[in-house]
Parts: C-alpha cells; sequence; structure tokens
C-alpha cells in the first residue's frame, strides 16, 4: 500500500508550484507572438492575467522550498550545499527579474528581463532537479 506522506505532499506543491511559475512563462512566451497578431494589447492583457497566478506560484515555490531544505538531513555534503547556495541566489534572481519585468516599459526591457527570469527560472528547475537527485 502506498502512503500519503507529509514528504509527498511538500514535493506535490513544490513541484505544482514550479509547473506554474516556470512552464506558465513558456506557454506564456510561446503565446505572445499569436496574441500580439489577434490584437496588439492582448499579450499585456494575458501577462496581468498570469501574474494574478504566477507570484502565487512563486510564493509556494518560497515556502516548500523554505519547507524542503528544513527536513534535509543535517549531514548532506559540501556539494549539496553549494548547489542550495546557486538555487537559492538563482530564485532571487528569477524573482527580481519578474517583478523588473512587470514594471519594465519599453519593449527592450520587457524582453530582457523576459529572458532573464526564463533563463534564471529553468536553471532553477535544473539545480533543483540536482537536489533532488
Amino acid at each position: 500500500m502506498i502512503d500519503l506522506s507529509w514528504e509527498t505532499v511538500r514535493l506535490f506543491l513544490h513541484v505544482l508550484g514550479a509547473t506554474v511559475w516556470v512552464g506558465g512563462q513558456l506557454t506564456l512566451a510561446a503565446l505572445v507572438p499569436a496574441l500580439r497578431r489577434a490584437a496588439p494589447e492582448a499579450p499585456r492583457a494575458a501577462a496581468l492575467a498570469f501574474n494574478r497566478v504566477a507570484w502565487s506560484a512563486f510564493a509556494l515555490l518560497v515556502v516548500t522550498g523554505a519547507w524542503n531544505v528544513a527536513e534535509q538531513p543535517d549531514d548532506t555534503t559540501n556539494g549539496y550545499d553549494a548547489v542550495l547556495v546557486a538555487k537559492l541566489v538563482v530564485v532571487a534572481a528569477s524573482g527580481l527579474t519578474a517583478y523588473l519585468h512587470t514594471r519594465a516599459t519599453t519593449p527592450r526591457g520587457r524582453g530582457v528581463y523576459g529572458g532573464l527570469t526564463a533563463l534564471t527560472a529553468l536553471t532553477a528547475l535544473l539545480l533543483g532537479v540536482l537536489l533532488a537527485g
């Protein structure tokens, strides 16, 4: 019999947050050209709608990430600790660049910050998989 444990719930919530934060960004980026062709204001409206869900997902990632760290045994290796620090830096950068993306007033600024947000979100995802392995 398979039991539902708090560890399973914690991992599920963390993966759910990552799915929305990272997957949502990639999906929205793929839709922007079609939205722009449909109506010039459509990408902005879609981004604003996505932000309402994305920031909740980011908060969920931060909370469950802290929970994941708190549940780690004390005997982790230096390699684990180094990857964890790198992930924390990249997660902070992902949140910061996403915030700057929402505040950007030029297409170039939105492009640069959007690209950096995607890059840091994907890097955080990769580092998370390394930590889980």
